[in-house]
């Protein structure tokens, strides 16, 4: 492509800057061919001039387009250079807070220099089991590749973790070994995982240290191999150290610090155990203080040191060992503080008792003489003789530093040497993964031997990384099959070999070390001798001869050569090690040394000019011998350390972390271009970026390909096979056929050619949006010219229409007043008239009503006389009438008395004897026959009569009233006449007064008008001042009422809404401390199938027993659910069961956390009494009624008491007399004819039988007619007094008989009572009528319902047509005969009911009977009796068979019972087909029988056999789905068995009676009721686990990766740098899957019974997984945060709430479970650009905390150009908004949380003893009782 087609107007170029690096420009004009210069713009709107080099002529690099910048991998830009690079990192770092990026196989990690949320718990799990091109770029996902390529390929793996000091690599590999000790775990109870994340603080104490650069710096390297077995879990780990810096033991620089353990003890010194150490403050030491930083901000020595020794503690290093380690630290300490003094200046002096040397010898248990002795000398050896020499006191200093350095050498060793073996296990190991901590390149002012080494190091790495990344990318092209062309790349063994070859720098430096003279000098001349010309990459500086250049692979590094000879040789001296050696006292340091060191001097003299003491010893000879032996240098230990480790890292598949440092201040987020390029350069960053661009580096799928680009195809161009489409639209896009390859998969293209695809893509959008644009603003401006034609016309209407109405208006108002003149003179002349007729008709009318009240009064007087004598005439007739009859009465009742006295004397004599008993038996039925229609004839009478007397009362009352009426109207008139004819007087008088008064009268009126008028106005004025005032004052009253209204409003709001909180806080307690409970059973679980693991894998290791040997249910071959092997086998399992539901059950921590959940819900359950004080009023009000309405029925309670008493006194009695009789006949029967079975006993027993079942009916008919007796002459009694004008002779003879007064009141006494209890039945008669009315009233009610209901059913059907009307007019009558059929049906249920509840009661009975009947014989009959009496043969009816529900069962049978019935019974099979919770229907009937037998041992077998097989198959089957739903449901129903059978009132009240019968009566199983739940509790958390293994592979291709709404997301370019461990795209899952997954989970619960509220439950669960996993991958994936992803996701969550919806679930929570995820949609579709969109998210996205609000907009990418960014400011503006919410700093939700789950009581309607047992089951040794 050439180039003018690039460098067109508008295309932005990266320049070269001094201070940015590169700088962004714009093209002002074309660029063509020849042009020495190119007119740019910067971004701050400078024009400039950029030169182009006239030699190469090279044009500034090309920036990538806005919608490539920021990718997760380098590789996806399109163009791939140094300024595209340092950009895309930049912008990910400042502007998303991203730390991490892909650069092809290498992670860029660069430090932000502040703790961020990304590294818990939860965002491991969320990484593991990903592809690493999946998720955003992480440390995690370095690690799970490198996982996950151990498992599949069984190769060994390495990450190198590689940087500068204080990039960040120590936190890097940090992280990477607890993810490895996180997601893989342990194979013991070793806690290895643990062991190896406690070695950090071990080795971070004893080798970290504070520099300029970073305050926990690595100043050592290290490999650790972390050891797996074959199932991939951790067995162990092994630990390799590099080159620790000995030097910062006894100097530091300005700023820096010692190793931290040495501050750690010197901050605890203070502490008790510490004191012996004999430390103090840390300036107080010459190690500790030469940085003059003792302190790092933010971190407590003191809780360091204690972190430590725990880390100690867990690695097996005992208290004793801690306690020598922390003596020996102290002893460096005190060393450096010795202080050594002049003596001459060829000898020094230690003064004698030096304090810090006391020290040390006491800490390392040597004597004070030797350390001073050896300190200041130093033994020499010659040939012959040995020779100790006195050293200045500058060598003195150094020798004392080098030993202090060699012991802590020698400690670090050890320290590391323990640890490796704590974390060494027996267990083979099958793999590994290293992961290597190494310093990165390094160059400062002063380079000496430490960093020379460093960089070697990197040189070997780094050509490492090189073939692997060129091997990388030759196996892409030749699996895609694309020609392969070698690319050129940067080899840097030139550069090793300068290194480490024969007479390499390494190699003369071992050389002059050897040498007696050798020097720093004489090193470097060899050095410029030998490489100065004969290698490129060797250089000596200008100004000096004791320093070298050499070109490392990312920069020149000048070394000095001073010190290079001292630290290769390491030069320490042999007698202080000896002295230190002969230490008895403290062992460990003796073990320090116990490899026998040699002396470190490498040669047998040392120049100098001290003086010397001649010894007269001979040498010894092995000692002279072991003085030739030297030890390596350190500079060939190193090389060949580090060719061991470059072979561990090619025998294995590295992984590449390369830790960038973004400035050398510390600040957070913070990017320095310059020093960022330095290091990328540095660590091989941009060699792999230049290794890719060299061949193509842009790699798209054709499916990819064909989504993204298919808006460049024409229709004609779109074909079946997408791949020869794309091949074809690509040919004729691109006309250069090298710029790209077809692979078999994928298409390659070279650099640059997606961002012109890009290009060629947005300029055919712009085109179609102007296009659209220009038809839209052609729809709106004819729109708008047509709104305002139509606006004119109105408005013309509306005007001439309104000048036509003012026309009219003028003539209406003319007319108006025309005729309001005409009515005005009207109103005048009428109004004179009137007054005129008024005066005349009120004359008239006075004198006329005078006339009227004379002749009215004189009437009035001539009636009342007649009135008058008419009524004394008839009370003299009353008063003669009442005598006569009172005397007659009386007399009546005296004569009836003597009478009634005399008949019951002949009653008495005839009632004691025999005869009279069977005469009044053989004629009381003539009598009471007699009586009855006595009785009906004078009701007869009676009702007549009272009919009769009714109406003449009515008629009299009605005339008496008229009467009355008339009587007081005449009165009224009377009195008004009497006070018309006095007014009419006095008003005549007064007339003639006023006529007078009148002249005087209008004289004063026109004085008092005047007086009025002026009153007025004042009064007036004063009204109106008074209203002003008054309308002041409501209007302050109205503002008051409505402040203390508000306030009182605001205070009600505010009490409510804080009971509302503390009701939501008690309910977020409650589930909370539920949610606790349900873990720590959770856990409690875990441990009881860890300890049945344990048990079996014991039971199954014991093979001394043939007999007692079982298979294990889980490791069977054949795959079998259950098998026993023998009989014994079978009891020895039941036996185990027993013991281990024993275990299982009998738990204090359960019965605990019980009675505190217990707790918790009646604190719940006291608020909501509170809430319920309403209801209890309306209770009491509700019993005030009862008791008045008990009131109203006690007279009728008491009536039914006496009856009641009376019958039972009378059926005793008869029932004495009947035994009497039957004894007495038993008694006298001596011969067969009277023996009981004779035919005369029956008769005898039978007429005795059927005399007092008639008895008593005659008792209650007495009673009824005694009843009825009484009210009637009640009655009469009260008619005869009304009557008594009427009727005298009837009473004159009953009043004969009454003889004394006391009669008279005990008879009153007994008809008041009488009387009061046939009201009584009156009442109830009455209401019994009143409710039968009211029934028959309703179903006249219902009938008129029918009727009209049926009218208008025939109205709609003559509408219809003839075919819709026969078809309605048959659904109508389908619809009647359904209603009377299920009507008949339930008239039918009750009738059996009734029919069987009689028959119950009726064997009841007969059983009494012949039990009574039984016992009577037994106590009259002798045994000899018994055995003559003959046998009749008798006629037995079969009786129908009466089920109690109850299942009875063997002893031995239990086994085979659990066997067939929870391990055998398959969901699958035989379970389909069963009534929902038919096992445990039949375990309750099992369990019944035993509680009605009284059988606790079997009882509690039962039970423990029940819980520990439920227990056995979910742990066998615990991964099938239907398996723990079916348990779920059976458990579940058992439990509510227990409850509703178990006889507490709160579980009874929906049960029928018979199931109330059905309870359980002798034990109260309230705990094993909790065991049980516990046990649902275990099985509802598996049945969530299960069911989330199932969904969780689904959720994020369903609902973030499929696009559901085909062409709604576009496919963003990307690198493709997807590792070998990605997964194919093929058969992924949709939502679809999703939907119908759900679906299969609720049809299987509800197809086992399960109880709706628990599917509600499990239903929300789901939900919140789904949306959990969803918002999880969405917020650590950037290329999910797009606009049309957020639409996408949006219609993903609608399919979801469809689902809700269909299946009747939308009510209960589980929607509200996808709040977040909908929330997180919404934000990436609303606008982000203004305060005001800032104020709207803030408000919209309640769900989501503050970091995932942050973490959505640093993540949004826009997927076309037309989208734009989130800006830095309006994220700061959000954080800003939400920095006073209160919430959890966690990033992502917590997929492994369940809500605690509730069991709700659910009644079961089904009646025990109808429950039938299939024989599908095998139990047929299961009885129904």
């Amino acid at each position: 492509m050439a180039a003018s087609e690039l460098y067109t107007k508008s295309a932005r170029v990266w320049i070269p800057d001094a201070e940015e690096v590169w700088k962004s420009a714009e093209l002002n004009k074309d660029y063509k061919n020849g042009d020495v210069s190119l007119q740019l713009m910067l971004e701050d709107g400078t024009n400039v001039e950029h030169k182009l080099d006239p030699k190469t002529k090279n044009l500034p690099y090309l920036r990538n387009p806005d919608i490539l910048v920021g990718e997760n991998d380098l590789t996806a830009l399109s163009y791939l250079h140094e300024p595209a690079v340092l950009h895309n990192l930049k912008v990910r770092f400042v502007d998303s807070k991203l730390i991490y990026t892909y650069c092809g196989i290498v992670l860029v990690a660069i430090n932000p220099y502040e703790p961020l949320p990304i590294y818990g718990t939860d965002i491991i799990n969320a990484y593991s089991g990903q592809n690493m091109g999946d998720m955003d770029p992480h440390i995690f996902a370095v690690a799970e590749e490198a996982y996950k390529q151990m498992a599949r390929d069984e190769r060994n793996q390495s990450i190198i973790v590689s940087g500068e000091s204080g990039a960040g690599k120590t936190v890097s590999a940090k992280y990477a070994m607890r993810y490895f000790a996180t997601v893989s775990g342990s194979t013991s109870e070793a806690n290895v995982e643990q062991k190896v994340l406690a070695s950090n603080p071990i080795m971070e104490a004893i080798g970290n240290a504070k520099t300029t650069r970073n305050d926990n710096s690595s100043r050592f390297g290290k490999y650790i191999e972390i050891g797996f077995d074959t199932r991939y879990r951790i067995i162990g780990a092994n630990m390799r150290t590099y080159l620790l810096e000995k030097s910062r033991v006894v100097f530091q620089a300005d700023e820096e610090r010692n190793y931290h353990i040495f501050y750690q003890l010197c901050a605890s010194s203070h502490l008790p155990e510490y004191k012996a150490l004999k430390l103090s403050n840390a300036n107080d030491f010459l190690y500790t203080r030469q940085g003059r930083s003792p302190v790092i901000y933010g971190v407590d020595d003191t809780n360091e040191l204690s972190t430590t020794r725990k880390a100690f503690t867990l690695l097996g290093i005992n208290e004793s060992n801690q306690k020598g380690l922390f003596q020996v630290l102290a002893a460096i300490l005190h060393l450096g503080n010795v202080e050594i003094k002049d003596r001459d200046s060829d000898s020094s002096v230690i003064p004698p008792n030096n304090r810090h040397l006391t020290a040390f010898c006491e800490l390392v248990g040597v004597t004070y003489q030797d350390m001073s002795q050896w300190l200041c000398h130093r033994k020499l050896k010659t040939a012959t003789e040995t020779y100790i020499k006195t050293l200045p006191r500058l060598q003195a200093t150094n020798a004392r530093d080098a030993l202090s350095k060699h012991i802590y050498a020698k400690l670090f060793n050890w320290i590391v040497e323990h640890v490796n073996k704590a974390l060494i296990t027996n267990i083979k190991q099958h793999s590994f993964i290293g992961v290597l901590d190494i310093y990165g390149f390094e160059t400062f002012e002063i380079n000496s031997f430490e960093q020379f080494c460093i960089n070697y190091a990197n040189e070997k790495l780094q050509q490492q990384f090189n073939m692997h990344v060129f091997k990388l990318e030759q196996e892409e092209y030749m699996r895609e099959q694309i020609p392969w062309t070698l690319i050129d790349f940067y080899d840097n063994q030139p550069c090793i070999n300068l290194i480490e070859a024969k007479m390499g720098i390494l190699d003369l430096l071992d050389e002059e070390c050897k040498m007696p003279k050798g020097s720093d000098d004489s090193w470097a001349q060899k050095l410029y001798n030998t490489h100065l010309k004969a290698c490129s990459l060797f250089e000596k500086p200008r100004m000096s001869n004791r320093a070298f250049i050499i070109q490392h692979f990312a920069d020149k590094v000048e070394y000095q050569c001073e010190g290079f000879l001292e630290k290769n040789k390491d030069t320490v001296n042999e007698e202080q090690i000896n002295v230190l050696k002969a230490s008895k006292k403290f062992h460990l340091l003796v073990e320090l040394f116990h490899d026998g060191e040699k002396a470190t001097s490498p040669t047998s003299q040392v120049s100098g000019t001290g003086g010397r003491t001649r010894l007269s010893i001979k040498p010894d000879k092995g000692r002279e011998k072991s003085s030739k032996e030297h030890k390596k240098t350190v500079g060939c230990q190193f090389r060949n350390s580090l060719q061991m480790l470059m072979g561990t890292l090619n025998a294995t598949t590295p992984h590449y972390v390369r830790c960038i440092k973004p400035n050398d201040f510390k600040l957070a987020f913070t990017f320095d271009p310059k020093r960022a390029v330095q290091q990328l350069r540095a660590c091989g960053v941009l060699e792999t970026i230049r290794i890719s661009a060299a061949g193509f580096p842009s790699r798209w799928t054709y499916q990819e390909f064909f989504s993204r680009y298919r808006v460049l195809m024409k229709q004609k161009d779109v074909l079946a096979d997408k791949k020869l489409t794309c091949r074809n639209v690509l040919e004729q896009l691109v006309q250069d056929q090298d710029k790209y390859q077809f692979g078999k998969t994928k298409i390659f293209f070279r650099a640059g050619q997606v961002a012109y695809l890009e290009k060629l893509r947005a300029e055919k959008l712009r085109a179609a949006c102007i296009r659209i644009q220009k038809t839209i603003r052609c729809w709106l401006e004819r729109k708008k010219y047509l709104r305002k034609r139509s606006s004119a016309i109105t408005i013309q209407r509306f005007t001439r229409g309104y000048q036509a109405r003012c026309l009219a208006k003028f003539m209406r108002r003319t007319q108006a007043a025309t005729v309001i003149q005409k009515y005005q003179r009207m109103c005048v002349e009428r109004k004179r008239y009137r007054q005129k007729q008024a005066a005349a008709l009120v004359m008239q009318t006075i004198l006329r009503a005078y006339m009227a009240r004379q002749k009215y009064q004189a009437l009035r007087r001539e009636h009342k006389a007649v009135i008058i004598q008419k009524r004394v005439r008839g009370w003299l007739a009353r008063c003669w009438y009442k005598r006569c009859l009172v005397s007659i009465v009386y007399l009546q009742c005296c004569f009836r008395r003597m009478k009634a006295r005399r008949e019951l004397k002949k009653l008495k004599i005839e009632a004691r004897s025999v005869q009279h008993l069977k005469k009044l038996n053989k004629g009381m039925e003539n009598k009471i026959m007699q009586l009855q229609r006595k009785i009906d004839e004078q009701n007869k009478d009676k009702r007549l009569v009272n009919e009769k007397l009714v109406s003449l009362e009515t008629t009299y009352t009605a005339e008496s009233e008229r009467m009355r009426g008339d009587l007081s109207r005449l009165r009224g008139v009377e009195e008004d006449a009497k006070n018309k004819g006095n007014q009419v007087s006095s008003l005549l008088e007064e007339l003639e007064k006023l006529r007078k008064e009148l002249t005087s009268t209008q004289k004063e009126k026109k004085t008092i008008e005047d007086w009025a008028q002026t009153y007025r106005n004042e009064m007036e004025k004063m009204v109106s001042e008074l209203k002003e005032q008054n309308g002041l004052l409501k209007k302050e009253k109205d503002d008051l009422n409505r402040s203390i209204q508000e306030q009182s409003q605001q205070m009600t709001e505010k009490m409510a809404r804080a009971i509302l909180e503390e009701t939501q806080q008690l309910k977020t307690d409650l589930n909370e401390e539920r949610s606790r409970y349900q873990n720590l059973l959770t856990e409690h679980r875990r441990l009881e199938e860890k300890h049945d693991d344990l048990k079996e894998e014991m039971v199954s290791s014991n093979v001394s027993k043939p007999g007692h040997r079982r298979t294990d249910s889980t490791h069977s071959s054949n795959g079998s659910e259950y098998t026993y092997n023998s009989e014994y086998a079978e009891l020895e399992e039941g036996s185990r069961a027993a013991e281990d539901v024993t275990r299982g059950i009998d738990t204090s921590l359960t019965l605990k956390l019980q009675k505190r959940l217990t707790g918790l819900e009646q604190d719940n359950q006291s608020l909501r009494n509170e809430l319920e004080n309403k209801e209890d009023q309306f209770q009491r009000a509700r019993a005030r009624d009862d008791v008045e309405f008990k009131k109203a029925r006690g007279a009728e309670l008491e009536y039914e008491s006496l009856k009641r008493q009376e019958l039972d006194s009378e059926n005793k009695k008869l029932k004495h007399d009947l035994v009497e009789i039957r004894q007495s006949l038993l008694g006298k029967a001596a011969t067969g004819a009277g023996a009981p079975g004779s035919p005369a006993y029956k008769v005898v027993l039978e007429q005795l039988n059927a005399s007092c079942e008639e008895l008593e009916v005659r008792k209650e008919e007495v009673l009824i007619l005694r009843s009825q007796l009484v009210s009637q002459k009640e009655a009469m009694h009260h008619k005869d007094e009304k009557e008594t004008m009427t009727e005298p002779s009837v009473y004159v003879e009953d009043v004969s008989k009454l003889k004394d007064a006391d009669e008279l009141k005990q008879a009153y006494m007994g008809l008041k009572d009488t009387n009061r209890l046939l009201e009584h039945q009156l009442q109830t008669q009455r209401r019994g009528y009143d409710n039968e009315v009211e029934s028959l009233r309703g179903e006249l009610h219902n009938v008129k319902e029918e009727n009209n209901r049926q009218q208008q059913l025939l109205a709609q059907n003559l509408q219809l047509p003839p075919e819709a009307r026969i078809e309605a007019s048959l659904q109508h009558e389908i619809t009647r005969l359904t209603n009377e059929n299920l009507d008949l049906m339930e008239q039918l249920e009750k009738q059996d009911r009734t029919i069987r509840k009689l028959k119950k009661q009726l064997k009841v009975y007969s059983k009494r009977i012949g039990e009574m009947g039984a016992g009577q014989a037994e106590g009259q009959t002798s045994p000899g009796q018994m055995v003559d009496e003959p046998i009749h043969p008798v006629n037995i009816p079969r009786r129908e068979k009466d089920f109690q529900g109850m299942l009875e069962y063997k002893k031995e049978d239990e086994l085979k019972l659990v066997k067939n019935l929870i391990l055998e019974l398959k969901p699958r099979g035989v379970a389909v087909n069963l009534i929902p919770g038919l096992p445990a229907y039949i375990l309750f009937m099992c369990l019944r029988h035993a509680d009605y037998n009284n059988d606790d041992q079997k009882v509690r077998t039962l039970l423990t056999s029940t819980i520990n097989s439920i227990k056995k198959i979910l742990k066998k089957r615990g991964d099938d789905f239907e398996t723990v739903s079916f348990w779920l449901a059976n458990t579940c129903r058992f439990l509510h068995c227990l409850k509703q059978y178990s006889g507490d009132e709160a579980f009874m009240k929906h049960n029928t009676q018979r199931q109330n019968e059905h309870s359980l009566s002798n034990f109260d199983l309230a705990e094993y009721r909790q065991v049980i739940s516990d046990l649902a509790i275990q099985i509802y958390q598996q049945l969530i686990k299960c069911m989330e293994n199932i969904l969780q592979p689904m959720i994020v291709s369903g609902m973030l990766e499929h696009e559901t709404i085909q062409g709604v997301s576009g496919v963003k370019p990307t690198g493709l740098r997807k590792r070998t461990s990605s997964i194919a795209d093929e058969g992924t899952y949709t939502l679809d899957s999703i939907l119908r997954q759900l679906s299969a989970f609720h049809s299987t619960m509800c197809q086992h019974g399960t109880d709706p509220e628990l599917i509600k439950q499990v239903v929300k669960q789901q939900f919140y997984i789904i949306g959990a996993v969803t918002l999880n991958n969405l917020l650590l994936r950037k290329d999910m945060c797009s606009w049309s992803k957020g639409m996408q996701i949006r219609y993903n969550v609608s399919q979801l709430e469809e689902w809700l919806r269909d299946k009747g679930l939308m009510t209960f929570g589980a929607k509200e479970t996808l709040e977040p995820l909908i929330q997180a949609a919404q934000l990436l579709q609303v606008k982000k650009k203004t305060d005001e969109d800032a104020g709207a998210i803030c408000s919209m996205c309640l769900g989501l905390t503050t970091a995932q609000i942050v973490k959505v907009l640093n993540l949004y990418t826009p997927v076309n150009e037309f989208e734009e960014r989130v800006s830095v400011s309006f994220i700061r503006t959000i954080q800003t908004r939400l920095r006073d919410r209160c919430e959890s700093p966690q990033l992502l939700m917590d997929t492994k949380m369940i809500y605690p789950v509730t069991f709700p009581f659910s009644p079961s309607s089904l009646a025990l003893e109808t429950i039938q047992i299939p024989g599908s089951l095998n139990l047929g040794f299961l009885t129904r009782v």
